[in-house]
Parts: structure tokens; sequence; C-alpha cells
């Protein structure tokens, strides 16, 4: 699978043995332990219908799908696409007249992923959520190569939703005093964005909450390097102010010589 985190997830006793929708690294299908490949002509469909949310009108379907021509011919792709999936030994689709929809019992590896990032959010996590921490950043590249629309600004809304997760971790991670597992989350969300300014300030919330000034302030630094660079811009009073403050309490001595060697752990002067 595509992230370890979406192993673990679809490991929970309630998710084993049911058919499983792959978007992440895929697309692909996973059904009584066998993999099966989409056929070409069928992956956008199914797609489309697993990224819904419950019904999914037909004609809207087919019109969003293959927007060139008439609709007759719309409804005639979208016909041989699901007989392409029943071939294929994937029956998933159910349809009618009117609607397209996912049998039910049906999982859909982004909706789990999205639920566990909902928790954290919500603080509706539970103890199992916290161990989902093992993490690779593609998974916040879903369907890479798609461009249609609607993939597009679905993959921003997850990404955007998946960061929210990792900072919120991190920080939940801090306070039950798992602090390496804090700084993985926060690096990952760093990773996945580095001119973040919350994921970055997680990051340095998690070392200091580890004890380790010096990492806080070189992830600070570093930060401010980037937007510098890239955007010419400083990092934020707030970002700014945490760094401070641990400064003031925690002042580098001056050592004569010897403390030109630590002066670079210490922030310039925000920009006002």
């Amino acid at each position: 699978m595509a992230t370890d985190v979406v192993s673990s997830l679809l490991a929970r006793p309630h998710l084993l043995d049911v058919p499983v929708v792959l978007l992440l690294g895929g697309p692909y299908v996973m059904l009584n332990g066998d993999r099966l490949e989409i056929p070409d002509g069928s992956k956008r469909l199914l797609v489309f219908v697993a990224m819904g949310s419950g019904r999914v009108d037909r004609r809207y379907a087919a019109g969003s799908l293959w927007p060139v021509g008439n609709d007759g011919r719309a409804a005639g792709n979208l016909r041989s696409a699901l007989w392409r999936l029943k071939c294929a030994g994937i029956d998933l689709l159910e349809s009618d007249k009117c609607t397209l929809m996912l049998r039910p019992g049906t999982v859909v590896d982004v909706r789990i992923l999205c639920d566990w990032a909902a928790r954290l959010v919500e603080g509706s996590a539970t103890e199992a959520d916290l161990y989902a921490v093992n993490w690779r950043n593609d998974v916040m590249d879903l369907l890479p190569g798609w461009y249609d629309d609607w993939v597009i600004f679905e993959r921003e809304r997850i990404r955007q939703r998946l960061l929210h997760a990792l900072e919120v971790l991190s920080r939940r991670l801090a306070l039950a005093g798992r602090c390496a597992e804090a700084v993985e989350a926060a690096i990952s969300a760093v990773s996945a964005d580095p001119l973040r300014e919350s994921a970055n300030k997680v990051l340095i919330e998690a070392h200091m909450a580890e004890g380790n000034l010096v990492e806080g302030r070189r992830a600070y630094l570093r930060y401010r390097d980037t937007v510098r660079r890239e955007l010419g811009v400083e990092p934020g009073r707030e970002l700014a102010s945490l760094v401070r403050l641990d400064l003031d309490l925690n002042p580098v001595p001056n050592r004569g010589a010897g403390a030109a060697s630590t002066q670079w752990l210490v922030p310039s002067r925000v920009a006002t």
C-alpha cells in the first residue's frame, strides 16, 4: 500500500475481509486478499464514484467524465466502463437509471484516512489513532498525473485535512510524552509543505518538549531562511516569539571568544 499509516488503519478488525478501493498509490482494488487492476477505460468512473459521498447522479458522472460530445455518447461511455469493471471481476458499483454508488461494505482508503484525520482535528481521536504515525509523504499526492478539475480540488482538500491532522497529532503525542513520535509527525507535515508556518511551529514545539532547545532554534532558522529565500518575508511574530521566549529563559552563555561559535543559534531581529 502507499503508506504505512493507511495499512495500519485498514488492518483494524472491522475492516478485514472487505473489498477495498485504493486510490493512494493506485488506483487498484483489493478483493479477498488479491490485487485486481482496474481496466484503463473504467478507472476514472470507479475513482469518481469512490471519491463521492453516497449516491452520484448518473448523468452528472457521465457529463463530468466524458464532457466532449453529446449526452448520448457520454451515457454510452459510462455503460461501457461499467461493463469492463464487471468483466474484470470488480463488481463494486451499483447502478440504476438515475444514480451510481459503491456497493455497501466497500471501503475506500482515502475515506478511512480522512476519517482518522477528522477524529484528530475534532478532538475525538482514540488511543489507537495516536499509534498511526508511520508516514510517507506520497500519501499527500492523491492520484498523481491526474489533472481533472474534480481530482485537483479533492487532492488539495485532502492534503489540507491531513496537514492539520499531523499538526494535531504532533501536539497530542508531545503531551503524552511521546516526543520522538511528535517530532516525526511534525517533520512529515513540514516535508509535505516546507513553507507552512503552523507545521514548522509544531516541529519547534516538539523539539522543545523533548528538551532539545538547539534543535528547536535550528528548525526556526531553517524555516526563516526558507521563507526569506522563497517569499522574501520574515516568519510570523508568534513563531519568532516562541523561540525568543526560550532564549530569554535559556540564554546562550557568553564565553568570550568561544561565544562566536554558538552565535548562529540566536535568531536575527524580526522585521517590523
